[in-house]
């Protein structure tokens, strides 16, 4: 009997709970929930006779993956996977995998909500502006890019978008514009919504030479990873471009230096709650599961990131 741990500091909800043990017991699975566990110690002690693992924000570090003694597969429960020791996992012959997709709907609802937001001042109760007939850039074309793409749209929104790596008449055949320079992208639009993963070539890139493109009031949408923004360029945009806003579901480190300054041109989720809906905690960890499954039976390494 295969043994599963998931591990999560902070648990799926409840129906997501549910479904996940029902697959696993159906599948003849040991599965333990493993939940809001205070720090590596612990984990460490948790996953020392696991075969295989579900996380979703928990850190499984080179220290976590080297005590698994027994490990095959960690799937992170999400888009992405930079919380996953990849290096170490390899080297320990573990397959990690994601869930890509699965969140991307409630990530995406959560960009334009947040653009609403910021669009009628905090809902103060003084006048705002609309979105529609605005520009909408979406810097990084993926499952989140394209949901963003299609509810935009919706508002009456110009959408537009910048992403190498994306085949263009994918991105034209939904009614988007391409720009061909991520510069061009910034300069043209009065919203940004950012989706690029954090990674050697991404952190800190959306610097000052980039931000100090964008239009005088033109908003800057994170729901990505904090670590893409250049936090000190950010300080010193906000200081020189006095229309110049940002909201994320990702606060960072220099929050309360923002919130103290500029309270009226930013605002912060109180933790990271792209993915913190029902549907998008029972979606993930369902699909996880059955990776698991997947993968432990018929080798299926469909998603496998490392």
């Amino acid at each position: 009997m295969a043994k599963v741990l998931v591990a999560t500091e902070k648990p799926f909800a409840p129906a997501a709970t549910e479904q996940i043990k029902a697959i696993f017991d159906t599948a003849g699975y040991e599965c333990t929930f493993f939940e809001k566990y205070n720090g590596q110690d612990e984990l460490i002690a948790a996953v020392a006779d696991a075969e295989a693992m579900i996380v979703r924000s928990d850190k499984v570090t080179p220290e976590v993956l080297d005590a698994a003694k027994s490990m095959k597969i960690v799937v992170r429960a999400g888009a992405g996977f930079d919380n996953v020791n990849l290096e170490t996992a390899t080297k320990n012959d573990i397959c990690v995998m994601n869930t890509p997709g699965q969140n991307s709907n409630a990530v995406a609802e959560l960009v334009l909500g947040m653009m609403v937001f910021q669009a009628r001042n905090h809902f103060k109760g003084t006048s705002g502006t609309e979105l529609c007939c605005k520009k909408l850039g979406i810097h990084a074309y993926g499952n989140v890019g394209k949901l963003v793409a299609k509810i935009a749209k919706g508002f009456g929104m110009e959408v537009y978008a910048f992403d190498p790596f994306v085949d263009k008449a994918d991105i034209v055949s939904d009614g988007v514009t391409v720009f061909d320079s991520v510069e061009e992208l910034y300069s043209t639009c009065d919203y940004i919504s950012l989706h690029i993963p954090a990674n050697e070539h991404t952190i800190k890139s959306v610097d000052f030479d980039l931000m100090s493109k964008m239009k005088p009031n033109a908003v800057l949408v994170n729901t990505a990873r904090k670590e893409v923004i250049n936090e000190d360029d950010m300080l010193r945009i906000f200081e020189e471009k006095p229309g110049f806003r940002y909201v994320s579901d990702i606060a960072p480190v220099n929050k309360e230096e923002l919130l103290s300054k500029y309270s009226d041109r930013c605002f912060f989720t109180p933790k990271k709650m792209g993915a913190q809906t029902a549907e998008a905690n029972i979606n993930a960890g369902k699909a996880a599961a059955l990776q698991i499954i997947n993968f432990l039976e018929k080798g299926d390494i469909t998603f496998k990131v490392n």
